[in-house]
């Protein structure tokens, strides 16, 4: 039997938490690595008992500690009562007696020879910024970049990343949606040609090679602890991120004792940005890259259209806006507040144009209908709020159906308006409100965009 570390477990597993049934390596060269020293296990459920004699669990995986997220069953397997955890439930079943490994030999180390192939150029302000990111770095302390939709913040992340690569150093740029680690991908891989990049969501193979640049949804860092010596959470505003306290803790147990959190985003939470103001270590950029101002939304009245479209009728406004679209030949978004409402217009659409498809984050085919649309193959969109931010398509239409409903918050009108006019070819574009009757939300989202575009203070 070798006494060597095995290179291939040592770059997979290194920084990571991992069920020892699933790893991509035959169980005896794990179990080999865990004589070895190599490899420790833990179980997948700790269970104490509480003052008043009753169970409380913890899942070493996804640090779940809510008892109603729990369920202990006769076990088969190690005959006896076992609890599983369902909170992580989708990434294989952690219980009692199922062993969680981590490695805990020598840590592998990482590339100091990058390329950043990018040829653009950043305006001042987005130099700026990119600059005091990179202090913030370097001092361990978390930052805040605070830009409006088509900024830029992507480009702004480029030098701050291309400096870490090439100190050797192992990064995450996390985000909470899916859509989001899919717009991203491609552009940090161009960016980055010679950087070895893992791209890890729901329904993606992990790669064995020794990843130094992971861009993973919030939930995929449940299945890491202590790894990254940077952490950038795009979008960091984002549902389920911001409910969810075990994500938040996810992403700081991903990150190595001391490492700096970066939070990007263009509608922070109050507590977000005064927080960040008082470390003076945010940046704030209010406008696009190219100048041009932000889209502001423009009301139209849809009195009772569901009702109408209960009735199998769309709204003669819905009509005629899709149409526009259509004889312009412009790719358009139709946000609706609700799955069940998407739904039942889908086919009154389909008799305008029948290359018109809803996407929602259920859908199994979201990722290949949203490339259709980025490849001029459909016309169109419906969708849910899942498309409200981390799309760029360029010469989008935006319209909102029931722009009125609580779904659509400030923030999330914000965000999608910032669909529109991102492109330098095409800096404007139609952002409109359908509604039955005019929220908050869309006066203050409506108020804020032109208090931005006028250069006022954010918040």
């Amino acid at each position: 039997m070798t006494t060597t570390i095995h290179p291939a477990v040592q770059r997979f597993l290194a920084g990571r938490i991992w069920l020892r049934a699933h790893t991509p390596f035959p169980l005896p060269l794990i179990n080999e690595q865990i004589t070895l020293g190599h490899i420790q296990t833990i179980p997948g459920i700790t269970s104490t008992l509480t003052p008043l004699k009753n169970q409380k669990h913890f899942c070493n995986r996804c640090e779940n500690d809510n008892p109603i997220r729990f369920t202990t069953f006769d076990c088969a397997k190690c005959n006896g009562p076992c609890t599983y955890c369902r909170h992580c439930l989708k990434m294989g079943r952690v219980s009692t007696c199922t062993d969680l490994i981590y490695w805990s030999g020598e840590a592998p180390t990482y590339s100091q020879t990058h390329t950043m192939a990018w040829a653009g150029q950043l305006t001042p302000s987005q130099q700026k910024a990119s600059h005091e990111l990179l202090a913030s770095t370097k001092q361990g302390k978390a930052h805040l970049l605070y830009a409006v939709c088509g900024a830029g913040k992507t480009e702004i992340l480029f030098e701050p990343i291309y400096q870490l690569l090439s100190e050797g150093k192992r990064i995450c740029l996390a985000a909470p949606r899916v859509d989001v680690i899919l717009e991203l991908e491609p552009r940090l891989r161009a960016a980055f040609p010679s950087t070895v990049i893992d791209a890890l969501y729901g329904g993606a193979e992990p790669i064995t090679e020794a990843a130094q640049l992971i861009l993973a949804t919030t939930h995929q860092l449940y299945r890491f602890q202590e790894a990254f010596d940077v952490i950038f959470v795009d979008e960091a505003d984002a549902f389920p991120y911001t409910a969810d306290e075990t994500l938040q803790r996810a992403v700081r147990k991903a990150a190595k004792p001391m490492a700096p959190i970066h939070a990007v985003t263009a509608t922070p939470s109050a507590d977000l940005l005064q927080a960040r103001r008082k470390s003076e270590a945010v940046s704030v950029l209010n406008r696009r890259y190219h100048g041009h101002a932000l889209p502001v939304p423009r009301y139209e009245p849809l009195w009772r259209y569901s009702q109408q479209i209960q009735k199998g009728r769309l709204p003669q406004k819905l009509i005629h806006w899709v149409n526009t679209q259509l004889e312009k030949q412009q790719p358009f978004l139709l946000f609706f507040h609700s799955i069940a409402l998407m739904k039942a217009v889908e086919p009154l659409f389909q008799q305008l144009h029948p290359q018109i498809f809803a996407v929602h984050a259920a859908d199994e085919n979201r990722k290949e209908i949203v490339q259709k649309l980025r490849d001029k193959k459909v016309p169109g969109l419906l969708t849910t709020t899942i498309l409200e931010r981390g799309i760029t398509i360029p010469n989008v239409q935006v319209a909102v159906v029931g722009a009125e409903q609580q779904i659509f918050t400030k923030g999330a009108l914000i965000q999608i308006g910032g669909r529109v006019g991102r492109s330098v070819v095409h800096p404007t574009g139609d952002f409109v409100l359908f509604h039955h009757g005019i929220s908050y939300a869309m006066d203050d989202a409506k108020n804020e965009i032109q208090k931005l575009n006028k250069g006022g203070r954010i918040r």
